[in-house]
């Protein structure tokens, strides 16, 4: 298939259902198929969107270009689940059908209201000389998942002084009224987060900028998220452009937050924000959605992969994943994540881990704590090949290394194939490493610092080896 424009926006109903069948087929048969984490039946997934409680189950929807690995036409399909890691596939759910989202349904979030769901997104519009416009577009949902699309736009264009980059609006509710906020650029081509409110989900007056430092800009702020906890807001956001001076990430972009003592509601002001930190140290985090469910938690998935980077399952005509649901924490103003507890439930049989544990079934989680003073390595192999994945616990000097440039199948090379994170020096270091076929999740001192990425062995995981210091730790089979 040659990728060009005409192919990337042809129309759905244009595409032929036998190239559906058979592009989902190939990808159920790679090698590369997790087991437990969200995956596109075919094509291509993106951000997760609408994260939300509603109807007694969760809700979550992402991104979508079914009819291959690029991005092209993107809806959006949607999952449910009962307990966080078993997700129901709902189908597609906002389809790029009206003269509003005709070159895109676009990220965007959800709110239960009454006996319905109440989502809000951006349609991106492309017109014959190929200038974007964006609306911001709204939609309810009822009991039965059927979802109906508002007829004119909630805001129909950004506001003066602004470019057409303006989307991914946030959703939130307090006191009564509405605020949404939502990613852009100034036409200066500094990023921006522009704040709107509303007092009936209807008329939307736009109130001012976020007051994100001037340094944590770029060029253009994607996928902003605000959420509380404990009181305190945390604002996470994807800048796009991001001086290397300001945040020494190697990504191609980062996902970063900022923790404030306080928000102000009227002002839509962040008081004393600290950061930025990245929120993930590893290869692959992007576009994380959060928000506080009803239970009181504060909960969060990301999408396992990045714009303008190719990876192998391109190949195979499909492409990345959602991460496991994480349960956000703050400590010191500081942003701990871990797996959702939900998670344990996927455990079986355990094994203690001296130097190997073999026969693994490819997706399986890893508990290791190094003694201060001392060093381990951690490897994941297959059964077939010399491809490998190692994660470096270095108590002496405080660091944690994860080395994906051995697997066999690199990709994203002229990032780095390694990724170290930074934890106190001359202290254990605690590692909760999650492997589910192609992706790893590894949550280091209960979740103080995450490094996420993708990796592709010839074959799915089957062996953990241990070595360097006389440690021991557990690993836990998940169930197929």
């Amino acid at each position: 298939m040659e990728w060009n424009r005409q192919t990337r926006y042809t129309p759905y109903q244009q595409w032929p259902q036998s190239r559906l069948t058979a592009l989902k087929a190939q990808a159920k048969g790679s090698k590369w198929r997790m087991q437990h984490h969200i995956q596109p039946a075919s094509g291509l997934l993106n951000d997760p969107n609408g994260f939300s409680y509603f109807n007694q189950q969760w809700h979550l929807f992402y991104q979508v270009f079914p009819y291959g690995p690029v991005h092209g036409l993107k809806a959006w399909q949607h999952v449910t689940s009962k307990n966080l890691i078993d997700w129901h596939d709902e189908g597609l759910a906002i389809q790029p059908d009206t003269r509003y989202d005709s070159h895109g349904a676009y990220t965007g979030t959800a709110l239960p209201i009454g006996d319905r769901l109440f989502i809000m997104y951006t349609g991106n519009v492309r017109d014959e000389a190929w200038q974007r416009q964006a609306y911001q577009l709204g939609a309810w949902m009822g009991p039965d998942n059927h979802i109906e699309k508002l007829a004119a736009p909630l805001i129909d264009a950004a506001p003066t002084g602004y470019t057409t980059s303006f989307r991914d609006p946030y959703l939130l509710h307090h006191d009564g009224h509405y605020q949404a906020i939502i990613g852009g650029q100034t036409t200066a081509e500094v990023g921006a987060a522009l704040v709107y409110d509303s007092p009936d989900l209807q008329h939307w007056q736009f109130k001012g900028e976020l007051n994100l430092p001037a340094a944590l800009r770029g060029y253009m702020v994607e996928c902003p998220n605000l959420v509380f906890i404990g009181g305190q807001p945390v604002f996470l956001f994807c800048p796009q452009g991001l001086p290397q001076t300001t945040l020494a990430y190697q990504n191609i972009y980062p996902n970063v937050y900022i923790v404030g003592q306080t928000y102000d509601w009227s002002q839509a002001t962040l008081t004393a924000p600290t950061g930025p930190t990245q929120l993930d140290a590893g290869f692959d985090v992007y576009a994380t959605q959060a928000f506080n469910a009803p239970d009181g938690r504060a909960l969060a998935v990301s999408w396992i992969g990045l714009p303008e980077v190719a990876y192998p399952t391109d190949a195979e005509n499909w492409a990345h994943c959602l991460s496991v649901v994480k349960t956000l924490t703050l400590k010191d103003n500081h942003l701990y994540q871990n797996p959702v507890a939900e998670v344990t439930q996927l455990r079986t049989q355990s094994h203690d881990l001296v130097t190997e544990v073999t026969q693994l079934n490819g997706a399986f989680e890893v508990e290791l704590t190094v003694p201060a003073a001392t060093v381990a390595t951690v490897t994941i192999k297959t059964g077939i090949g010399t491809g490998h994945l190692t994660v470096t616990l270095d108590a002496r000097r405080g660091q944690v290394t994860v080395d994906r440039s051995a697997t066999g199948h690199p990709f994203a090379e002229k990032y780095g194939q390694v990724r170290t994170a930074q934890v106190t020096a001359g202290t254990a270091i605690k590692m909760r490493l999650i492997v589910d076929v192609s992706v790893f999740e590894c949550y280091i001192n209960e979740g103080y610092t995450v490094l996420t990425g993708r990796f592709f062995l010839d074959a799915a995981p089957t062996t953990v080896q241990l070595a360097g210091s006389p440690t021991t730790g557990t690993v836990w089979e998940w169930r197929k």
